[in-house]
């Protein structure tokens, strides 16, 4: 079995050494970089699994690079913040992250996040399941990873995916964020209300006719969401 790839990239050279380290060591293959214009460069060249980003960085950021990776890709991507960025944390999960680790940060948490977002997107995109899902305007075609909206085809990432497929095998079921979270993103997570915040909003902007007025994927303030057929 091929080991994952991992793309890490940071100007501090402590930091890089040290995610490569404790990837390395536990059979991960690590490619580095220290600045968005030359991890570029290194994703367009090699198949890699899993980028690790810095959102501060000379050149290019860590935003404008993930939005450039979000044109040509949808592989799972890690941002690195420091205290106090929660703005910068925001527009990065709005651009396609899919997690975050605040520096600093030990190697507990880098592995658990690490074997998370991997874990998602493989479910997503390596694992068939038989059957469809139709409610409404919306079908989904568990087994190709497909969703359609009407005779209109809906582009989802891995995790925006497995939400919504979650949601709507619970259909008229009100789900807490905390219930949410563990079944789509991890046993690991619970209390990152900021993740189900973005990804609801970006499955509204695709599935519903009226985002600001969502029919399909319902607010039950206080305790979480319900997936309803208008």
């Amino acid at each position: 079995m091929i080991e994952p790839a991992v793309l890490v990239v940071d100007d501090e050279k402590a930091i890089r050494d040290f995610v490569q380290k404790n990837l390395e060591v536990r059979g991960f293959r690590v490619s580095v970089a220290s600045h968005g214009a030359e991890a570029l460069d290194i994703f367009n060249s090699q198949n890699i699994d899993l980028v690790i980003l810095d959102i501060m960085m000379p050149r290019l950021d860590g935003l404008e690079t993930t939005q450039l990776i979000r044109e040509i890709s949808t592989v799972p991507i890690i941002i690195l913040t420091a205290l106090g960025e929660e703005t910068d944390k925001v527009r990065a999960f709005d651009l396609g992250a899919d997690d975050y680790l605040t520096k600093p940060f030990g190697v507990g948490e880098l592995l658990a996040r690490v074997k998370a977002v991997l874990r998602r997107s493989r479910w997503a995109e390596g694992t068939i399941r038989p059957g469809n899902l139709h409610h409404g305007d919306i079908a989904v075609d568990l087994e190709r990873h497909e969703v359609a909206i009407g005779d209109k085809n809906v582009e989802l990432t891995p995790t925006e995916f497995n939400l919504l497929v979650y949601l709507m095998e619970n259909m008229g079921k009100v789900l807490s964020h905390r219930m949410i979270l563990q079944n789509v993103w991890g046993p690991e997570y619970g209390d990152e209300h900021e993740y189900l915040r973005v990804y609801i909003g970006h499955l509204r902007q695709k599935i519903e006719d009226n985002p600001s007025r969502p029919e399909y994927i319902v607010t039950k303030r206080g305790v979480g969401y319900c997936f309803e057929t208008p």
